[in-house]
C-alpha cells in the first residue's frame, strides 16, 4: 500500500485540526474553554521538550525556565508597549537568546548529558529564587513591576496589531492558543522531515558516527536547543495570556518536572505523545484539585509510577506497537518492516 506523502498528511491534519479548534468553543462551556486553553499552552511546552529530548537526545530540565522567561518577557513588553505584537516577538526571542548563550558554553564544552540536565535544572532554580526576590519597587522593567512571589497581574491580552482596543477574549484566546499549538506540531513535523531534522535524529542515534561524517554535533545540538527554547517561550506567552498573570512558580522544581512526566507518559520520541500527556495530566490535576482529601502530588506520583511500570514506552509507542503486531502482514517481512518504520518516524 503506497504511503501518503507527508505534505498531504500535514495538510489534512492542519485543515481538520483548525476546523475543530475554531468550531469547538461553540459547543463547550466557559470553564472547559479555559482549561483547554491552558492545555494548549502546556502542549506547546511539552512539544519543546519532546523535540529536544525525544529527537535531539538532549535531556533538558530547563524547558520550564524558557517557558517562564517567555511569559515574563511578554508581560513586561506588553505593559510597556501597550501592544501585544512586539511583546510576542520578545517573548519568543528572549528565551532563544538565553538558550543560545547557555547552550554555547554547555555544548561547546562537550559536557555529558547528565551535566546538561543538572545545569539546566540549576539555572531554572536560580531564576525561581531570583524572581521571588523582586518584590521591591526598584525591580521594574520600564513600567512593569516584577512583583516577586506575587507575580505580575493584569497582563495586557493579545490584540490586533496596532489596535490594543481590539483584544482577544476567552474564546478568541482558545482559538489562538489551539492554532499555535497545531502550527508548532506541524512545524516540527516539517523540520524533522528536512535535512536538519535528519541530522538531529542521526546525532541522537550515534553522535560519534555523525562527527566522522563531518557534522559538527556541537552546532546542531545548539540549534536544536535554541529552537526548543523558542517554542517553550511561545508556550509561556500563551500561558501569560491565559489568565493575565504570571509568577515565579513557573520556575519551580515541581513545575519543571511536569513536562518530563508529560513526555514520558505520552511517549518519548513522538510529537503526539507529549501533547497527549500534557492534556491528560493537566486535566487530571484540575479535577483532583477540587477535592481536599488526598494530596494531589501524591496521586499524580502514583499515576506516574503506574505508567512507568506498566507502560514504560509511553502511550503512543505502546498503541503503535499494539496496532503493528495485530495488523495482517502481506508477506513474511511486512511486520518487521512496519515496526522499523514506526520506530523511525516516531
Amino acid at each position: 500500500m503506497a504511503r501518503v506523502p507527508l505534505a498531504i498528511q500535514l495538510g489534512a491534519i492542519a485543515l481538520a485540526g483548525a476546523a475543530v479548534i475554531v468550531a469547538l468553543p461553540s459547543f463547550i462551556g466557559y470553564d472547559t474553554i479555559l482549561q483547554i486553553t491552558l492545555n494548549f499552552a502546556f502542549a506547546i511546552l511539552a512539544l519543546s521538550l519532546g523535540f529536544v529530548w525525544g529527537y535531539a537526545g538532549i535531556f533538558s530540565f530547563g524547558q520550564a525556565a524558557f517557558f517562564g522567561l517567555g511569559g515574563y518577557a511578554y508581560a513586561a513588553a506588553a505593559i510597556n508597549f501597550g501592544d501585544s505584537t512586539p511583546a510576542i516577538l520578545i517573548g519568543v526571542l528572549l528565551p532563544a537568546l538565553f538558550a543560545l548563550v547557555l547552550g554555547y558554553f554547555v555544548f561547546y564544552a562537550r559536557l555529558s548529558s547528565i551535566y546538561v540536565a543538572v545545569i539546566t535544572l540549576v539555572v531554572t532554580l536560580i531564576l525561581y529564587k531570583f524572581m521571588g526576590q523582586t518584590a521591591k519597587p526598584s525591580y521594574m522593567i520600564g513600567n512593569a513591576m516584577l512583583g516577586g512571589y506575587n507575580g505580575i497581574p493584569a497582563i495586557p491580552p493579545l490584540n490586533v496589531p496596532g489596535r490594543p482596543d481590539l483584544f482577544a477574549g476567552p474564546e478568541e484566546m482558545f482559538v489562538i492558543a489551539g492554532l499555535t499549538a497545531l502550527a508548532v506540531y506541524i512545524g516540527l513535523r516539517v523540520l524533522l522531515a528536512a535535512r536538519l531534522g535528519k541530522i538531529v535524529v542521526g546525532m541522537r542515534e550515534n553522535e560519534l558516527r555523525m562527527e566522522l561524517l563531518g557534522f559538527d554535533t556541537r552546532f546542531y545540538k545548539l540549534v536544536a536547543f535554541v529552537i526548543a527554547a523558542a517554542i517553550a517561550g511561545l508556550g509561556g506567552v500563551m500561558f501569560a495570556n491565559w489568565n493575565a498573570f504570571i509568577d515565579p512558580h513557573v520556575f519551580g522544581l515541581g513545575f519543571s518536572a511536569q513536562p518530563i512526566i508529560w513526555v514520558m507518559i505520552g511517549g518519548l520520541g513522538t510529537l503526539i505523545g507529549p501533547i497527549l500527556g500534557a492534556f491528560i495530566l493537566s486535566t487530571l490535576s484540575l479535577e483532583l484539585g477540587t477535592q481536599k482529601t488526598i494530596d494531589i502530588n501524591l496521586i499524580l506520583g502514583l499515576v506516574f509510577t503506574v505508567f512507568v511500570l506498566l507502560v514504560p514506552q509511553g502511550i503512543i509507542p505502546t498503541l503503535r506497537k499494539f496496532w503493528t503486531d495485530r495488523r495482517p502482514a502481506r508477506d513474511p517481512d511486512a511486520g518487521a518492516n512496519a515496526s522499523r518504520e514506526a520506530s523511525s518516524h516516531g
